[in-house]
């Protein structure tokens, strides 16, 4: 009975040695690329990255010009190219990320509304892809502006799980 036990015990070691996380897909098979909810094991390392801003579209423009930063879309593509490299460094990538919140800044060319079809023509590049399915639970919302500066329209900030690629 004794070695049952630690056999028993040594099973629920084993089989919670690494992450688990589920994507529950929308509703009525909806293709919308985000995901109703993201559940993960209580083993999963979360990592809580700082939302991050754009690099300038042309540096020869005026600093803080619309020209400067470029539209959403731009923005969001250089957005996500920040946070690809910095998850790289931390050891994940888009396919760990779990939760996204977007900052979109009404855009002065859009009658002070958020760009979103513009920002989801960069973020469907990244999530929901043949290469890269994963998708993250998201919220969008519209803000009044960014620290950044004028014209800055993008600032997105994730919630990863880290897998623990060692122990599986």
């Amino acid at each position: 009975m004794r070695i049952v036990s630690l056999v028993s015990a040594g099973l629920l070691v084993t089989g919670s040695a690494w992450a688990e996380v589920t994507r529950h897909a929308l509703p009525n098979n909806n293709p919308f690329p985000i995901a109703r909810a993201v559940e993960v094991t209580a083993e999963t390392a979360l990592i809580y990255h700082s939302g991050q801003i754009p690099g300038p579209k042309n540096p020869k423009a005026p600093k803080g010009s619309a020209e400067y930063y470029g539209d959403t879309e731009a923005q969001t593509l250089s957005v996500l190219k920040k946070l690809e490299s910095s998850l790289k460094d931390l050891g994940v990538g888009f396919e760990d990320v779990i939760k996204m919140t977007v900052f979109l800044v009404g855009d002065p060319a859009k009658g002070g509304k958020m760009d979103f079809s513009g920002f989801m023509k960069a973020y469907t590049q990244y999530f929901g892809t043949e290469s890269q399915p994963n998708k993250p639970a998201r919220s969008a919302v519209q803000i009044a502006g960014l620290a950044g500066g004028p014209n800055m329209l993008v600032e997105i900030e994730m919630v990863i799980a880290k897998p623990e690629k060692d122990k599986q």
